[in-house]
């Protein structure tokens, strides 16, 4: 299939995933301190449930939506104390806070009493949407989009190929590969829950080759059923991008602006249908995650599974240490990850990877000027010009930046990691979609607020109306009235006249007798 198929752009990026994959998983303990911020999705960030010295257990609710926003609930990761609720250092370039919740562990890890155990393949579509929904159960491939919006917006659309993402392309990065070798039948059995959910007619799993062990674990998970199977895909930065995944699989192409389900098939990453399986199969919600450490000054190389807020500097300390203090921190893989200013920041639902970098390995080239040579056009995978687009986003012409398909860069990094002069061109474009984002909220916000002002104004003017109206209506009532009493009285008075005549001829006749 893949002579005939051309894969378009992308990078062959040094893998060095080797360096995490000779140790099995780890579970780690419990940390002293645990910081879960509000907002580890794509949406707004979730609403407390719980106060300041609640005592939680293991899986409780402890945030969550209370509008119709996108949003993914958080659950407690562990039993403890809720110690604060407020800001924390956030695992961002910028160290800026954000809000969290604080639980002090009490040890215990107690969990509540299960319920009545169901079978999920008996539930409805919209029943195991709901679950996954009440789960927190986000995109662990990265995108962190809450997973129960694509179940529901599946259910609705005709969906025909539900695809695993396990390709895994970012180097360093092998959480997934790990979960593939060891956990292949619970990612089958979430995924055959997803397929339940959205109505697909199959489910196919996208595996780079470079995953030999993944490949025979999911081929063998999978021969039990019919509507189940395994693509080999070719090993290519960034094959993990839903539309290149569905471009490798089923030779199909996503409209620009468009969405996967256009074409008939949706996206899950390997580790959020294993999610799912827990959620429905063992009533856990996400509270954990497989996280890569990897990196030349990392110590024991190898795939932990953490609960979420645990504290990187603890998660370092207690899965070897580090042989060196690194150059550079990364949560994430090293093309699209986050670089850490801190180690105190928590692990949240989309770190796929801890990398602690040594000098070796990041590049400090200085940039020079472009020379125009076309290499990032030909790596982009998304068929963009990204010369044009940075030219246009470097002079701030953010709309001249759109027209050359801005709005279509996934923002991998492949045009930045070929281009010879070393120009940062992803920073470009993230500014560039910012101040885009920015733009759009100000002019939203002024049709608002014009929207308002128009309002106010056609609102003064209905009650100036309903005032003159009813000033009229009260002029004309008092009008109507007094015309009525003169005419009542003049009715009387010519009443009285007539009468008055009326006995003037009778007092004659009396006077004459």
């Amino acid at each position: 299939m893949f002579g005939k198929l051309k894969i378009r752009g992308g990078v062959h990026a040094e893998e060095r995933k080797e360096q995490s994959t000779g140790l099995p998983i780890h579970t780690l303990g419990i940390p002293p301190l645990l910081q879960l911020p509000l907002r580890q999705h794509a949406g707004r960030a979730a609403d407390p449930v719980v106060s300041v010295g609640d005592h939680v257990l293991k899986g409780q609710l402890i945030a969550t939506s209370t509008g119709d926003d996108v949003c993914a609930s958080l659950h407690a990761p562990t039993s403890g104390i809720i110690t604060a609720i407020g800001p924390v250092t956030a695992p961002h370039p910028s160290s800026l806070t954000t809000e969290a919740i604080s639980i002090e562990p009490d040890g215990l890890d107690k969990s509540p009493q299960p319920g009545a155990a169901i079978d999920p393949m008996l539930l409805s579509p919209a029943e195991i949407a709901e679950l996954v929904d009440q789960a927190g159960i986000v995109g662990l491939g990265g995108a962190t989009f809450p997973a129960a919006l694509k179940l529901k917006s599946g259910a609705r659309q005709k969906i025909d190929t539900l695809i695993l993402n396990g390709s895994e392309c970012e180097p360093y990065l092998t959480c997934d590969d790990m979960l593939m070798r060891e956990r292949a039948e619970g990612i089958i059995s979430g995924a055959r829950l997803i397929q339940r959910a959205i109505g697909a007619r199959r489910i196919v799993a996208g595996i780079e080759d470079n995953k030999p062990e993944a490949i025979a674990a999911m081929q063998a998970a999978a021969e039990a059923f019919d509507d189940v199977s395994v693509q080999v895909i070719p090993a290519r930065y960034p094959m993990g991008s839903a539309k290149q995944l569905i471009h490798a699989i089923m030779g199909q192409e996503v409209p620009a602006g468009g969405r996967s389900s256009e074409v008939g098939a949706l996206v899950h990453n390997v580790a959020t249908a294993f999610a799912v399986h827990q959620a429905l199969y063992e009533n856990r919600p996400l509270i954990s995650r497989i996280v890569t450490l990897s990196g030349q000054c990392i110590d024991t190389p190898r795939n932990v599974e953490v609960l979420l807020g645990t504290p990187v500097n603890w998660l370092l300390e207690h899965s070897g240490g580090v042989s060196e203090p690194p150059a550079r921190i990364v949560m994430g893989g090293p093309m699209m990850g986050q670089i850490l200013r801190t180690q105190d920041v928590p692990v949240t639902k989309g770190a796929s990877g801890i990398l602690a970098l040594a000098e070796p390995e990041i590049s400090k080239t200085e940039s020079s000027p472009c020379i125009r040579c076309g290499s990032c056009v030909n790596a982009c995978p998304m068929g963009l010009v990204p010369l044009e687009m940075a030219r246009h986003s470097n002079a701030e012409d953010f709309e001249g930046a759109s027209e050359f398909g801005l709005s279509d860069c996934i923002l991998c990094g492949s045009c930045a990691y070929v281009c010879p002069s070393h120009i940062p061109l992803v920073h470009y474009f993230q500014f560039a979609k910012g101040e885009l984002s920015s733009q759009r909220e100000q002019s939203r916000r002024g049709e608002l607020t014009k929207s308002l002002s128009d309002a106010r104004k056609a609102r003064l003017e209905k009650e100036a109306a309903e005032k003159a109206a009813a000033k009229a209506a009260k002029a004309a009532k008092a009008k109507a009235a007094k015309e009525a009493r003169e005419k009542a009285k003049a009715e009387k008075a010519a009443q009285q006249d007539k009468e008055q005549t009326a006995q003037e001829p009778q007092a004659s006749e009396e006077n004459g007798s």
